[in-house]
């Protein structure tokens, strides 16, 4: 199996660029039976259905890159030193966790940790290649087009008590407290989902992972920006099925949004 799938553009491409980096459920056949089985079989930190979601990008223009590894194998959104991307006493889970989110078991035998050695192997063979593409993919269109945007496209539970006790926004715009994009990208953004019928919140209780701290080099005109959003506004209310009315309405936001950003490259 491919390690992530590339979708290019069907029309005149635009320097944006998706990544999405937690819709994969693949376990690699030597890592398979180390899981538990009743986790693995459904992974339950998967962006469900992201993929689905922006395929209208294409057709607009963008490329889009879709890890196909679980994030369970290891976190391409993690930094591969191990240090924490928050510090306010939230459960973070590690480049390859041994836990999902409500600190459930992965693995057969309840280990507490991946060995070192076999980080490093996970992270050559599945972390580096990722992250070694989206850069190649940002280089040819800045090459092409003077700047560009890297969206980090995610999804997450309405409610993960580990993390927050109270409902997430509908949205959640992360841009590593305005270091990772321009002023003018992250006001288009914020300015489009203002004017929409879901709620946004800016930089919390999520600014943005490893991804979009990295890639986002304003000083080097490439932008990183992240998306979180609460499953249910693109799956049903057990946020276990995709949902085609509620998906409809968040991907005509979508495009509003892709849309004003185009414009706004073009001025930066």
């Amino acid at each position: 199996m491919d390690l992530f799938s590339i979708k290019l553009p069907t029309a005149t491409r635009v320097p944006i660029v998706l990544s999405i980096p937690h819709s994969g459920t693949h376990f690699p056949s030597e890592l398979k039976d180390q899981f538990n089985p009743e986790l693995s079989a459904s992974p339950d930190d998967t962006d469900w259905f992201v993929d689905k979601l922006y395929d209208f990008a294409p057709a607009m223009g963008i490329t889009t890159i879709t890890a196909n590894v679980s994030r369970w194998v290891i976190d391409l959104n993690r930094n591969p030193e191990g240090r924490p991307l928050y510090t306010d006493g939230r459960i973070i889970t590690a480049i390859c966790p041994t836990t999902d989110f409500v600190g459930n078991s992965l693995y057969k035998d309840d280990r507490k940790e991946v060995d070192e050695s076999e980080i490093e192997r996970r992270k050559e063979l599945y972390f580096w290649p990722y992250h070694q593409h989206v850069q190649k993919v940002l280089d040819e269109l800045k090459n092409e087009f003077g700047n560009v945007l890297l969206w980090d496209c995610h999804s997450i539970r309405q409610v993960v008590k580990t993390i927050q006790p109270d409902k997430f926004p509908d949205l959640i715009l992360g841009d590593a407290d305005a270091t990772s994009a321009s002023p003018g990208l992250i006001e288009t953004t914020l300015s489009v989902f203002e004017h929409s019928a879901y709620t946004i919140a800016h930089n919390h209780p999520f600014k943005g992972g490893y991804i979009t701290r990295t890639f986002g080099k304003p000083t080097e005109n490439q932008y990183a920006l992240q998306l979180e959003m609460t499953k249910v506004k693109y799956m049903d209310d057990s946020e276990t099925k995709y949902d085609e009315e509620r998906a409809g309405k968040m991907r005509t936001e979508l495009i509003k949004v892709f849309e004003a950003l185009t414009g706004q490259l073009k001025l930066n």
